[in-house]
């Protein structure tokens, strides 16, 4: 934070003096102050004002406002940008600014003014440090973290800011002004102190880094004169000022972390300077001169330009975490740079595109890769425990006496008095007094007890009296008076004139001291050495002390000026709940009233009395009454001696009064009876004759307290501190050992210092030696009991905290200012506290756990005591003591990684120190840097987290420590990791390694922190390309490995793995690489969906090439092991136990869970093996096709032998059965050998596969063979060629159409073939063992067969009814034929098909006769149009019309019409008539439209071919169209297994047109 000091000075107004009253608001930082009002046009304010700033890119906003009846008026606004407010610890003339009429807003906040008025004001505004300093030492060595730069090393600031987000921002009062040479010290060092909590590079544009500006790479200059330590300081001394104050300023730009090589700085690892030896003493002081020659140089493009300096507005705090060029970045480039250069020195021996980290051997970057790291070590890493121990005995352990202002320990004069105070004190202590000699008593006048003041009169108020000295007292009251026996009897017998009895008495009181002095040497002893006091000197001051106690009051006079201020809660005792009161003073016999102030439980009376007192054992008492003026009132002053109503009193001893106080006292009860509430405010001022010069007693005690602790610890003690063995209630009352407590106390007692005194005093001395062991304890029980004192206020007062606090004798703001200032250095210390607390020093641990209870009693005394509205609380000032101390510990091991390690785990490896660090050639440095984080983070939670206990909701030192460790490493490793990316010179296997040690960290210690739930990490982004590029190398080895298994296993000859495993060895060795590199990627457990998605995709891309390349091999190799007898089984093994593999890793790498690039990939290489699979089933079962081509045949001969006639009767039948085994026997025999050894060496999988493929060969065979006879008519041969050729049936022809014999089933060879595939079906399913039944059944191979079987039996008539029904697509798809809605108009053209060769327009008419139900159907042919046809002679087209059905044997079947000469788009409007009968309906027929080219003593030539199904028309009746020609028919399986059998029944004429007329296709043109 950063302090903004403002004096609001005076101002200047245009106008009528009588108009204005004003005040000033100002605003910062949502922040507002207020001054008083005061009227005028030139009103003068002088008031001053301080702010925290946290932020120096805002701005101040001073608003002058005129005080309204109703509300207020601006007068005018100015705004103050931070960054232009001067470095000062002095005050300035102010500077005059014209007050503006408008604010300008940006963002929601002001960043201006307009529009000027005549109106101005002077203000004065400057950055300072937060509170004052009053030695060299505690300029040096205050360490104010609450108020720690964020502004990094930039010129200026000298003022602090804190990276507190929760700081509370509230005023302070203008601390003292500081020496200009101790607050340059103080500040180089402190900005210098906290510089690495800051960033020092900001936007890109402003890429640009100063040699002594970086945190993390500073020059070794970072040590300078205004920096060191208090050890070293007196040496610095002797040097010239112009040096200390260059030196000084030097620093501030320096940074406050670690140098680069390794050397401690002065941020948080300060304090290991003051125990370093001679060597670092004389660097500390070395001139800046010498050690320009160490300063690190960094490449052109990374220097600040001389003119560029970083402003304050250039810097922002770590919270912000905006700065896209941070430390590490700036450290990376550094590194990089120099590494490149040194690259661009070595010749380029090799090709450039061969990588230098290809594994050696196969799967090299596979068993290099230890992925299951664990970095933990037995034992934490004492990276600070020893130099810590050493420290915390040498270093001062406090926050020096600038915050106790020890000033009393150089006041010669002030010692002098108080030792003479105390030795009187101490002579004669009040604490043993002689006791008096008290005897009941009977006033027979009214008298008043010497205590309390109350009535002694008669037999029912007696009391008590000492025969000695007189006193006279009521019974209870006799142990409260202490007043001592002995000095009383003595004034009263000198005042009388009873000169013996004086005498006696004061021989008593010699004696009395003499045993005093005897048996108590050792008091009178300690403070003759507490005050340095000679013995000469201390003899004849005893003697003079003990004079002046004999003398008592005789010669003791005093004026006392009283001044009643005001009270607050007092008792209400009218009947209205209110009081009349008034206040009662007497001293002596003296006696003055104040006025009456009426119906006020609040008065304020602010009256002043004076008084002259001649002795010191007198009283003032202070008594406060309700004044009554009623007859019950007036009654009672007859009876009484009081009328009024008693609302409390306080009595107190005039020899407790010394200088001036101002003190609030609680009202006390007189009696029982006393009903008394509230407190009452008095300010005394005390002149005591040969004394008025004299301290009050309160800085006299301070000062005998501070001397006698000094004297103990520092003198005594050697620094240390020895706490007193005290138990019970008030053990925190006992500051010191026996004899020094007496001493205090004694003097407290005598001159009224109560102990809340005491006890603020003792913990502002402890204040300095607060790191003392045990101190901290201390403390924290004294500061809870100052708390109780002030916070818990009782019943009978209702005086709030913060006003008790304030009439405070110690001083509010000077607690306050002590308390802010040890918050601060608690603070500071604590984010050391892996240097001040040692994990392992117990004792130190639990000096950090006091140390934290301290802290938090602080926060209690800021929001009870102070009333402060949100003060920090202290759970997150611990928290962020601890991010401050991981963020210096982190920056200490990433510098000292090397020799940490080395150190820890006896390494002997020597580098030198540019090869320490971290390097783009290797990645050494980052598991040794793990693992130092790892043992830190592992102190924290088992020492630590133990120990910081008090706030378990809200911190956990484990967790913070995880947190903070691996925000700062993350930073570090992304950016490490981005400039490897660039050249990638380590192996893929070492990123990996990397990978798994960073991925360990993070689950192990980071990923069940609170703050990162529910995100997902970064570090997987950091090493994807990494992982990618061990995938492509992984996918290499792979490949490789796949080639040297399959030649191993070809060697082998494919043997079987086991006797029950029926595949070779090649596929486990395949997948148990695959299956190793998969648990490499599987162990990486990545967190981040989409970059696991990517590996995924990228290992399925992998998974894909290997088993492809596996099965491509296969596939080729294949054919040449059919002939074998098992290999052909074991190698389709192989394939389906790819698959089987395949499948299983598929579930391992996620199943449904799996990204669905990745596994869509991985199903289509499933499908793709599917196929090689089926490919090569179909090759094997191929191999098999001219075995049974031959038993097939030999079936045909017999079945060519089989005769008689297809019945029903049961001879039949059983002569059928026979006839089917005979025929069945030769493929039988066939099929038995090999199925048998398929059943034992095939998979189950491929068993069925080799079934298939063989049932599929059986079946088409015997359709080819047996049941489709070969075709005789060539027209017909030409068309079902090309046919079969489309369906891809040509093998399933070629043997049909070289068959010389013609021959067709008889019904009896129908019946035993039928039976025949009965048989066979059985075999292949084999009773559940095969093919299943329902596969068997619908297999389209034996559908076809059964198919081509039935149709055997039907007649010609029934085949093209069949024909027409099913062949729906004959030419164009059965597409393009157009019809018009209304068939009155003609449609131009037909549409939608491809490459039509020409156009036919018809009109067909159907008619069915009503009684016969006879179907005619007219035919008119209209016209020919864009008739494709290039000849070289006469072309004469014309137009064949056929009607394709049944039963048209006796009917006309074609008609013609006549040719056209030339003509290519002839017309013709020819009508023909053709009668169906009533045998089938219209939807059994079909039109063939066929446009041909008349020859002469020739075939006529083929132009296009039209189909029009008649079931079309038959809904309309009649209809209009155009028909698109095609050049051929088109048919089905169906259609073809038609045509082939009619065209077998030569005998047969419509069977013969038919065929003919379906074979024809578009004849060869002249010229094409």
């Amino acid at each position: 934070m950063s302090l903004l000091c403002v004096r609001v000075k005076r101002a200047k107004f245009q106008g009528s003096p009588d108009k204005f009253n004003t005040y000033v608001t100002l605003k910062v930082q949502n922040v507002k102050s207020t001054t008083v009002a005061v009227r005028g046009d030139q009103p003068s304010w002088e008031q001053d004002f301080m702010f925290e700033i946290s932020r120096l890119d805002l701005g101040l906003s001073v608003e002058v406002w005129n005080k309204g009846l109703i509300w207020d008026t601006m007068v005018g606004t100015v705004w103050i940008a931070l960054k232009t407010v001067r470095q000062s610890d002095e005050e300035g003339p102010g500077e005059w600014s014209t007050l503006e009429a408008e604010t300008l807003m940006k963002d929601d906040e002001i960043c201006g003014t307009k529009n000027p008025t005549p109106h101005k004001i002077l203000l004065d505004t400057r950055f300072e440090l937060p509170f004052a300093f009053e030695d060299p030492d505690s300029a040096v060595d205050d360490r104010d973290s609450d108020y720690r730069s964020e502004t990094s090393n930039s010129i200026p600031p000298p003022y602090h800011t804190t990276s507190q987000p929760n700081a509370s921002v509230h005023q302070f009062p203008v601390p003292m002004r500081l020496p200009q040479q101790l607050l340059l010290q103080g500040n180089s060092r402190d900005s210098c102190n906290d510089s690495m909590q800051s960033y020092d590079l900001d936007y890109p544009e402003r890429r640009a880094l100063s040699p002594t500006s970086s945190s993390r790479y500073g020059s070794s200059c970072n040590v300078s004169q205004g920096s060191s330590q208090l050890s070293e300081l007196d040496q610095c001394h002797e040097q010239d000022d112009d040096r200390r104050e260059r030196d000084s300023i030097h620093s501030c730009h320096s940074s406050g972390s670690f140098s680069r090589d390794g050397q401690v700085g002065f941020g948080e690892q300060e304090k290991a300077l003051e125990v370093t030896g001679e060597e670092e003493k004389g660097r500390v002081c070395e001139p800046k001169d010498k050690k320009k020659d160490t300063t690190t140089h960094l490449p052109p493009d990374l220097v600040l330009p001389k003119d560029h300096v970083l402003g304050p507005q250039e810097s922002f705090p770590e919270e912000n975490g905006s700065s896209p060029f941070t430390q590490a970045r700036a450290h990376w480039i550094r590194a990089v740079t120099k590494v490149r250069l040194q690259l661009q020195e070595i010749p380029d021996d090799g090709h450039p595109s061969l990588p230098q980290w290809l594994p050696e051997g196969p799967a090299g970057g596979l068993y290099g890769i230890d992925s299951m790291p664990d970095l933990r070590r037995k034992k934490p890493l004492p990276l600070v425990s020893d130099l810590a121990m050493s420290l915390v005995q040498s270093r001062k352990a406090g926050i020096t006496s600038a915050m106790a202002t020890r000033t009393s320990l150089k006041d010669e004069e002030l010692k002098s008095h108080v030792y003479k105070k105390t030795l009187q004190a101490l002579i004669y202590p009040i604490s043993c007094t002689t006791p008096h000699n008290f005897e009941v008593w009977t006033a027979t006048t009214p008298t008043y007890c010497y205590e309390c003041e109350g009535l002694l009169w008669g037999i029912a108020r007696q009391g008590m009296r000492c025969s000695e000295c007189g006193v006279k007292c009521h019974e209870k009251c006799q142990d409260l008076l202490n007043a001592d026996c002995l000095q009383r009897a003595a004034e009263k017998s000198s005042k009388h004139g009873a000169e013996d009895r004086t005498q006696n008495i004061i021989m008593a009181m010699k004696d009395r001291m003499k045993i005093r002095e005897r048996n108590k040497p050792e008091i009178f002893e300690v403070i003759r050495d507490v005050f340095t006091v000679s013995k000469v000197a201390h003899v004849q001051q005893m003697k003079t002390v003990k004079q002046s106690v004999l003398d008592g009051t005789s010669k003791w006079s005093a004026k006392i000026t009283i001044t009643v201020v005001c009270a607050q809660g007092l008792q209400a005792k009218d009947k209205t709940g209110s009081s009349d009161p008034y206040v009662t003073v007497q001293v002596g016999k003296t006696k003055k009233r104040t006025k009456t102030i009426f119906g006020n439980l609040n008065p304020v009376w602010e009256e002043k009395f004076h008084f002259e007192c001649h002795n010191s054992s007198d009283r003032i008492k202070v008594r406060v009454w309700d004044e009554d003026d009623d007859i019950k009132s007036r009654v009672k002053q007859r009876l009484k001696r009081e009328s009024d109503d008693f609302l409390g009193q306080t009595i107190i001893e005039v020899r407790t009064l010394s200088g001036e106080m101002d003190v609030w006292y609680n009202l006390e009860k007189r009696t029982d009876k006393s009903a008394v509430s509230g407190a009452i405010r008095l300010q005394i001022s005390v002149e005591i004759k040969g004394e008025e010069k004299v301290a009050p007693y309160h800085v006299q005690y301070t000062c005998l307290h501070e001397n006698l602790f000094h004297y103990l610890t520092d003198i005594q003690g050697s620094g240390g501190v020895l706490i007193p063995e005290a138990r019970g209630d008030d053990a925190w009352k006992v500051y010191f050992d026996e004899t020094a407590q007496e001493i205090v106390d004694e003097f407290a007692m005598r001159y009224g210092i109560e102990s809340i005194y005491q006890a603020m005093t003792h913990f502002a001395c402890l204040s300095s030696k607060y790191m003392c062991p045990g101190v901290p304890a201390v403390m924290s029980t004294l500061l809870a009991n100052i708390n109780a004192y002030y916070a818990h206020t009782t019943a009978s007062t209702n005086v709030s905290a913060s006003d008790r606090f304030a009439a405070s004798n110690f001083g509010k703001e000077r607690f306050v200012k002590l308390l802010d200032q040890l918050h601060n250095s608690l603070r500071i210390d604590l984010s050391t506290y892996r240097n001040n607390f040692p994990a392992g020093s117990p004792e130190r641990l639990q000096d950090l756990k006091s140390t934290v209870d301290l802290l938090t009693s602080i926060t209690f005394f800021r929001m009870k005591v102070q009333e402060l509205q949100s003060p920090p609380r202290a759970s997150q000032v611990v928290k962020d003591c601890v991010k401050a101390c991981l963020n210096s510990t982190y920056e200490y091991i990433f510098n000292n990684c090397h020799d940490l390690y080395s150190r820890q785990y006896q390494l002997k490896q020597e580098l030198p120190p540019e090869e320490q660090g971290p390097s783009i050639r290797n990645l050494d440095f980052w598991p040794k840097l793990i693992t130092l984080i790892v043992s830190i983070i592992e102190e924290d939670k088992n020492s630590y987290t133990l120990v910081l206990n008090q706030f378990p909701q809200e911190l956990n030192v484990g967790k913070v420590s995880a947190e903070v460790m691996w925000q700062l490493f993350a930073q570090d490793m992304k950016y490490a990791l981005e400039e490897h990316e660039k050249d990638r010179l380590c192996k893929s296997a070492d990123y990996m390694n990397l990978h798994f040690k960073v991925k360990w960290l993070h689950n192990e210690y980071v990923r069940d922190l609170p703050a990162l739930q529910g995100q997902v990490p970064e570090y997987p982004v950091w090493f994807e390309q990494f992982v990618l590029q061990w995938l492509d190398e992984n996918e290499d080895v792979s490949l490789e490995f796949l080639r040297g298994a399959l030649e191993r296993d070809k060697k082998d000859g494919f043997q079987q793995t086991s006797e029950h495993a029926l595949f070779s060895c090649s596929v486990v060795d395949v997948f148990t690489q695959l299956n190793q590199s998969f648990e490499i990627i599987r162990k990486l457990e990545c967190p981040d969906p989409n970059i696991l998605a990517h590996y995924m995709r990228r290992f399925a891309k992998t998974i894909g090439k290997v088993l492809m390349q596996y099965a491509n091999i296969l596939s080729k190799s294949f054919p040449d092991y059919c002939t074998k007898e098992k290999m052909p089984c074991i190698l389709m093994n192989n394939m389906q136990q790819l698959r089987v593999q395949l499948e299983k890793m598929f579930e391992a790498m996620g199943g449904k869970e799996l990204d669905p690039e990745a596994a869509d990939s991985l199903k289509e290489l499933q499908v793709k093996l599917n196929t090689v699979l089926d490919e090569l089933s179909m090759v094997f079962g191929n191999s098999f096709q001219v075995r049974i081509d031959e038993c097939v045949r030999q079936m045909a001969d017999i079945l060519g032998q089989v005769r008689g006639p297809g019945n029903a009767s049961p001879n039949a039948r059983a002569s059928v059965a026979q006839d089917a085994d005979s025929v069945l026997r030769p493929l039988m025999d066939f099929l038995d050998g090999n199925l048998t050894l398929f059943a034992t060496v095939c998979e189950k999988t491929v068993l069925k596969r080799v079934l298939k493929e063989l049932w599929r060969v059986v079946m088409n065979t015997m359709e080819r063979m047996i049941v489709l006879p070969p075709l005789t008519d060539q027209t017909g041969t030409q068309l079902i060629f090309t046919a079969a050729k489309e369906l891809s049936h040509l093998s399933k022809l070629k043997d049909h159409m070289v068959r010389e014999e013609t021959r067709s089933l008889t019904p009896k060879q129908c019946e035993v073939l039928d039976l025949a595939l009965d048989t066979i079906k059985q075999y292949f399913h084999a009773g559940g063992n095969g093919l299943k039944k329902t596969f068997l059944e619908k297999s389209s191979d034996l559908q076809s067969l059964r198919y081509a079987l039935s149709l055997y039996t039907q007649t010609t008539d029934t085949l093209i009814k069949t024909f027409v029904r099913s062949q729906t697509a004959q030419v164009h798809d059965g597409k393009g034929i157009r019809f018009t809605a209304n068939e009155d108009i003609r449609p131009e053209k037909g549409s939608g098909v491809d490459d039509p060769v020409g156009e036919v327009s018809i009109q067909v008419d159907l008619f069915t006769h009503p009684g016969t139900g006879e179907h005619k159907v007219t035919v008119k042919v209209v016209a020919a149009n864009d008739l494709k046809w290039q000849t070289a002679g006469m072309f004469r087209p014309f137009v064949e019309v056929t009607m394709v059905g049944p039963h048209q044997s006796e009917k006309k079947r074609k008609f013609t019409t006549k040719s056209k000469s030339n003509n290519w788009a002839p017309k013709y409007n020819e009508t023909f008539h053709f009668l169906l009968g009533n045998e089938e309906g219209p939807e059994a027929y079909e039109l063939q439209i066929c446009v041909k080219d008349y020859c002469f003593a020739r075939e006529d030539r083929v132009l296009g071919l039209a189909v029009m199904p008649l079931r079309d028309v038959a809904a309309k009746g009649s209809c209009a169209c155009w028909c698109p020609l095609g050049r051929k028919i088109h048919m089905d399986e169906t259609g073809m297994t038609i045509l082939r059998i009619l065209s077998q029944r030569s005998n047969d004429e419509v069977a013969r047109e038919f065929v003919k007329l379906k074979s024809e296709s578009r004849s060869m043109e002249e010229g094409s």
